[in-house]
């Protein structure tokens, strides 16, 4: 997906609990909205394992979306066809998307 169409989508939850960011997305008619559920999601569970590691109790009631962007990744170049045998360039826009998990003081 394109970065900037990803950072609508990631605009909306930026600070907000994890359990409202996450319905926030469920609701949210774009098609990012999966992939970053999914890392949000991934974040939420290494945040609650990591804690288990060290011997910390970490609710995950208690989180917040602390930081959330999205940075432009690799373009990939393709070539569409043209008419008379012609061929033009097009370019796949590809995305990091990060996020950062907090938990409430």
């Amino acid at each position: 997906m394109s970065p900037q169409k990803a950072r609508l989508v990631i605009d909306l939850i930026r600070g907000m609990d994890v359990n409202e960011a996450l319905m926030t997305l469920k609701f949210t008619n774009k098609k990012a909205t999966t992939e970053i559920e999914k890392v949000l999601k991934s974040a939420i569970s290494n945040a609650v394992k990591r804690a288990e590691d060290k011997n910390e109790h970490i609710d995950a009631d208690e989180l917040f979306v602390e930081t959330a962007f999205i940075n432009e990744g690799p373009r990939l170049k393709r070539i569409r066809p043209a008419p008379m045998g012609r061929a033009y360039r097009y370019q796949r826009r590809t995305a990091h998307i990060t996020i950062e998990l907090g938990e409430k003081a």
